[in-house]
């Protein structure tokens, strides 16, 4: 079977646009050539990949499961293409990092602003996302690092590395009752008003975690996605809310948050830089990543 990367990039690409022509312009091929291939392809597997449905392709379920390989293969191809190019070079390259939104906010600029300026003929992008979304991003070699702030986890392909601790510590305003109670009780915390991570965060996952050990409910609370926005909700006075100690050094040095310990469990919590094992780290990658270990304080 003769199952080249042409026929499997197709595919992908006719899963995302749904038109040969769309798709015979972005590989510069002429559009008889891309139905060559797709009933090529069909014949050389005996089963049918592709429907049309209102002037769309459509792939069938055994085209989605051809898909599934398809972009694994299209992914290790071109990450295969960039490993080549880039060995053993530090002159010229790209890097593709995805980090959850602490690290990506309060750790990595400063560090990209560097090492950005100690090597310019490299690109860098970063992605922003969950950590669990990173983790998938690394499982399917889209990225080459993942930065994550997560609780400490194992997983077949993924190698964490702890770069720092990433405590989650109770904030509030000056202002606030719990700013200066002593003998701070989790029932206490869990009375007060309170703004909750949106539910895909590493941090919403831990404070659900820190209620339910203790069987506690919260009598209400806001629920916001951004962290800013949380800072800032809790700055007004009213509500006191979870976060990183590292997203609030300096509200807490301008004195317009406090920050206090969280009672009751003990919630472990890392800066974790994270690889595929499968992946081979070009010299580029491990400068990089040596780089970011060195700079953490």
């Amino acid at each position: 079977m003769n199952l080249s990367l042409l026929k499997l990039h197709i595919v992908e690409l006719l899963d995302k646009h749904h038109k040969i022509t769309t798709v015979a312009e972005l590989l510069g091929l002429k559009q008889p050539t891309v139905t060559f291939h797709m009933k090529n392809l069909e014949r050389e597997f005996g089963v049918k990949l592709f429907d049309t449905r209102m002037g769309k392709i459509i792939l069938t379920d055994a085209g989605h499961a051809l898909l599934h390989y398809a972009a694994k293969i299209n992914a290790l191809a071109a990450e295969a293409k960039r490993v080549v190019c880039e060995f053993d070079t530090l002159q010229r390259g790209s890097i593709r990092i995805g980090a959850s939104y602490v690290p990506a906010t309060y750790v990595l600029p400063a560090v990209l602003h560097r090492f950005a300026r100690e090597h310019p003929g490299i690109n860098i992008s970063l992605s922003v996302k969950t950590a669990p979304v990173i983790k998938d991003m690394l499982a399917r070699h889209e990225i080459d690092l993942g930065v994550i702030s997560a609780e400490p986890f194992q997983t077949p392909t993924l190698v964490p590395e702890s770069l720092s601790e990433d405590e989650l510590v109770l904030i509030c305003a000056p202002g606030h009752p719990l700013a200066s109670e002593v003998g701070l009780t989790p029932e206490r915390i869990a009375s007060s008003s309170f703004v909750l991570h949106g539910k895909d965060s590493s941090t919403r996952h831990m404070t659900d975690k820190w209620l339910e050990h203790g069987g506690r409910r919260l009598p209400s609370y806001l629920e916001l996605d951004s962290l800013e926005a949380i800072k800032q909700a809790v700055m007004l006075g009213e509500h006191v809310s979870f976060v990183s100690r590292i997203a609030v050094q300096s509200e807490v040095e301008r004195g317009l948050l406090v920050i206090r310990p969280i009672p009751g469990h003990r919630v472990e919590r890392y800066i974790y830089m994270v690889s595929n094992q499968d992946r081979h780290r070009s010299a580029l990658i491990r400068r990089f990543a040596e780089y970011l270990s060195s700079n953490q304080d």
